[in-house]
């Protein structure tokens, strides 16, 4: 299941971008079909109860993984003891994790003052160990870019977990459909990629490979406990100041706004890191990938997030009902943010690449404390102001890693806007014009086909027009693909 040798670097990376695209794109459409279903049959109240326990389950996770998978990566060639420690180590991590939230759930349901998180959180964490054991496989599969058999396998579990939590919120079961439908999808995905590989854990543990790459790793760790902070610190926070139901709110716009963001996202993080390994050792080389990474993401994050932010309005009255109208002034907002999010995991893979974990983790560190910061001094201003702050850190931080990656391998600012810029600029003039001139169309569905067919059309023929590189050779391998 190797990378066949006689594939070229550029072959590798479509390969490895168009099937990443594909279990995304698949990924997230079936993310909306369930995501619709559940929003209606449930309540804001019950996405915020299951909201308030992400931190912990994603902290948890982070402790297990610990950084290895990027480690690993990073080996030329890791040995097959390599992964059987990491196996093991995350095996162990996640047994101690799961003593430790265990015993420690009344004392979350007491922090958050609801009785019922108890039980559920009990629940919730056995996911932990369905997780350990995927770590090193994972780590097998992301190292060798096996991306076709992985976007089977989640498409796979998606829907099974989907159907699950779908015909329990059906049944009644309110908070606890969310509840199964997670643990599901994590155990069905782990033990699945034990089939798509043919490395197998055995009994002889050696922990000596996690000393040798901890030096590295542990940087990686911090700075992956730091972006779970970061990324659940609003909900976490928020369900201290705020009813549960404006949690709920809160939690169901973050979440469609990461399913948008996380298609692009999740499309370059499965390549970028291996490929910019890969040409570590020629600087100019680095560049012109790093570079091209970034007119890809632009290509594809800028008319998609602008996009959800156009019609978020109609998206949530339609598909999910108007009880949910609280959640569309902060969709708005984290879309636009999460425009930018995707770049974040190019930059974030350049500085690994380069060995400079270190980097990785005071960068992201210095970026949660200015978010904390802003909202313990802004919180009385209520929760859209500080979804407001929070979109503009995610967009101007981005200039503090445009200086380290400049430091890195010297690429220059101004490179990098004639890269972006006019792929945003082109988004925003897009949107900003289909908004206005539909206007007047009041039949929502309507609007919403209307929004969207215009917008991507437009958006492609100026492209075409224009002459665009990114629109040729994505045109180009499509084509390819299907000869």
């Amino acid at each position: 299941m190797e990378n066949k040798p006689t594939e070229t670097l550029k072959e590798r990376t479509a390969r490895g971008l168009f099937w990443s695209a594909l279990n995304n794109g698949a990924m997230q459409l079936l993310n909306i079909v369930i995501g619709v279903f559940l929003a209606r049959l449930l309540s804001a109240s019950d996405y915020g109860l299951v909201g308030m326990l992400a931190v912990f389950t994603a902290l948890a996770g982070a402790l297990q993984e610990s950084g290895f998978t990027s480690a690993l990566t990073n080996l030329k060639r890791p040995t097959s003891n390599d992964y059987n420690a990491v196996f093991w180590f995350s095996v162990l991590v996640s047994c101690v994790s799961y003593g430790l939230l265990f015993f420690s759930a009344p004392l979350i349901a007491g922090f958050f003052q609801h009785p019922e998180l108890t039980q559920l959180s009990r629940f919730l964490f056995i996911s932990l160990f369905f997780s350990a054991i995927g770590t090193a496989p994972n780590a097998y599969v992301f190292k060798n870019m096996i991306v076709k058999e992985v976007t089977i396998l989640r498409v796979s579990s998606l829907c099974f977990s989907g159907i699950v939590g779908v015909v329990l919120a059906l049944k009644g079961y309110a908070y606890w459909s969310l509840a199964w439908q997670q643990v599901t999808f994590i155990a069905v995905m782990n033990v699945g990629r034990f089939f798509l590989i043919n490395w197998r854990p055995t009994l002889h543990i050696d922990f000596r490979p996690i000393r040798r790459m901890f030096a590295f790793s542990y940087k990686i760790l911090l700075t992956t406990i730091v972006n779970v902070f970061s990324q659940n610190i609003l909900t976490f926070i928020f369900a201290r100041l705020y009813p549960v139901a404006t949690v709920g709110n809160f939690t169901q716009a973050f979440k469609w706004q990461t399913m948008a963001s996380g298609l692009v996202t999740g499309t370059i993080s499965q390549v970028a890191q291996p490929i910019l390994v890969e040409v570590n050792n020629d600087r100019d080389r680095q560049v012109s990938v790093f570079r091209k990474l970034l007119r890809f993401t632009s290509f594809l994050a800028f008319p998609a997030m602008f996009a959800l932010a156009m019609v978020s309005h109609e998206f949530i009255v339609i598909l999910l009902s108007e009880k949910w109208l609280d959640s569309i002034p902060m969709l708005r907002l984290l879309a636009i943010g999460g425009a930018f999010l995707p770049f974040y995991a190019i930059y974030q893979n350049l500085i690994i690449s380069r060995g400079k974990s270190a980097i990785y983790l005071w960068c992201t560190l210095c970026l949660i404390a200015l978010q904390v910061l802003s909202i313990l001094v802004f919180h009385a201003e209520g929760m859209l102001f500080i979804v407001r702050i929070y979109t503009f850190l995610v967009i101007s931080w981005l200039l503090v890693w445009q200086y380290f990656a400049w430091r890195a391998i010297g690429v220059k600012l101004h490179h990098v806007l004639k890269d972006v810029f006019p792929y945003l600029l082109l988004s925003a003039l897009v949107m900003f014009g289909v908004y206005w001139v539909t206007q007047s169309i009041e039949n929502l569905l309507l609007l919403l086909f209307v929004r969207l067919s215009l917008a991507f059309t437009l958006y492609l023929i100026l492209l075409r027009l224009m002459g665009a590189k990114m629109l040729n050779e994505c045109l180009g391998y499509l084509k390819k693909k299907r000869k």
